[in-house]
């Protein structure tokens, strides 16, 4: 049985598998959840993944959610090229160190500049005061510093010399915003030069493939939704934002 992976390229863990995926010529397919129409919601996904979330993998019967965890399942079982999970001790550490850290620091600020300037408008009774955005910009300005003076350094990558899975869930973290029109790269050379080397040790085409649907402007708008799903989606930015 071809292994599958339940994705919405929207999201960016979803985009890291899909990328690392389909770099490494692993043979899958393509589960489409679209999160905006509320199908990771439905009792039918639950049963691939309880947690009602994307990315899911199903390998026979075997299920697995959460991005990295799913990230090295991939590397290990299809014994992708060592740099991407080093075998060696300090290399490899450098990678869990930032995949221990980005699921507070570079998700979280990236994704909340994406809500607010994306879905909250859409999805509130009334908008967001102007210092909430201030402050999620200013929170991700603070992570961008964090990852050039602690993760990259002078390093051409995370790890090293050479792509990793670090990386590779950075840089999807990162473009998020981008998204929305703030542009993170601009005014910092080295966090610019870094995300052009990724681009091109995933491969351009590969790279603007899996980020299409965040890049290209897109209806994200309520109208056809039903009711309990676009009740889920405010219940839920007004959680996250608050």
């Amino acid at each position: 049985m071809v292994l599958e992976l339940y994705l919405d390229l929207g999201s960016q863990p979803c985009r890291s598998v899909y990328i690392f995926a389909k770099k490494n010529s692993i043979p899958f397919e393509f589960k489409h959840v679209p999160l905006i129409k509320g199908q990771h919601k439905t009792e039918e996904f639950g049963k691939v993944n309880i947690f009602k979330k994307v990315p899911a993998l199903k390998d026979d019967d075997f299920t697995l959610a959460e991005s990295i965890a799913i990230l090295l399942y991939l590397a290990r079982k299809f014994k992708t090229p060592d740099h991407w999970y080093p075998s060696d001790l300090q290399k490899r550490a450098r990678v869990d160190e930032y995949l221990s850290w980005q699921h507070m620091a570079t998700r979280l600020c990236g994704t909340k500049v994406f809500l607010i300037k994306a879905l909250a408008p859409l999805y509130l009774d009334e908008p967001l005061p102007a210092a909430k955005l201030d402050a999620a910009l200013e929170d991700l300005n603070g992570v961008v510093k964090l990852f050039e003076d602690k993760f990259l350094q002078d390093r051409a990558f995370i790890a090293g010399s050479e792509i990793s899975l670090a990386d590779l869930v950075a840089i999807v973290e990162l473009m998020q915003p981008v998204g929305v029109g703030y542009d993170i790269f601009e005014g910092r050379p080295k966090v610019a030069a870094w995300r052009h080397r990724v681009e091109e040790a995933i491969g351009k085409d590969l790279f603007l493939e899996a980020h299409g649907q965040l890049l290209k402007p897109r209806d994200l708008s309520a109208e056809n939704l039903p009711p309990e799903v676009k009740e889920q989606l405010k219940q839920t930015l007004l959680k996250f934002l608050k």
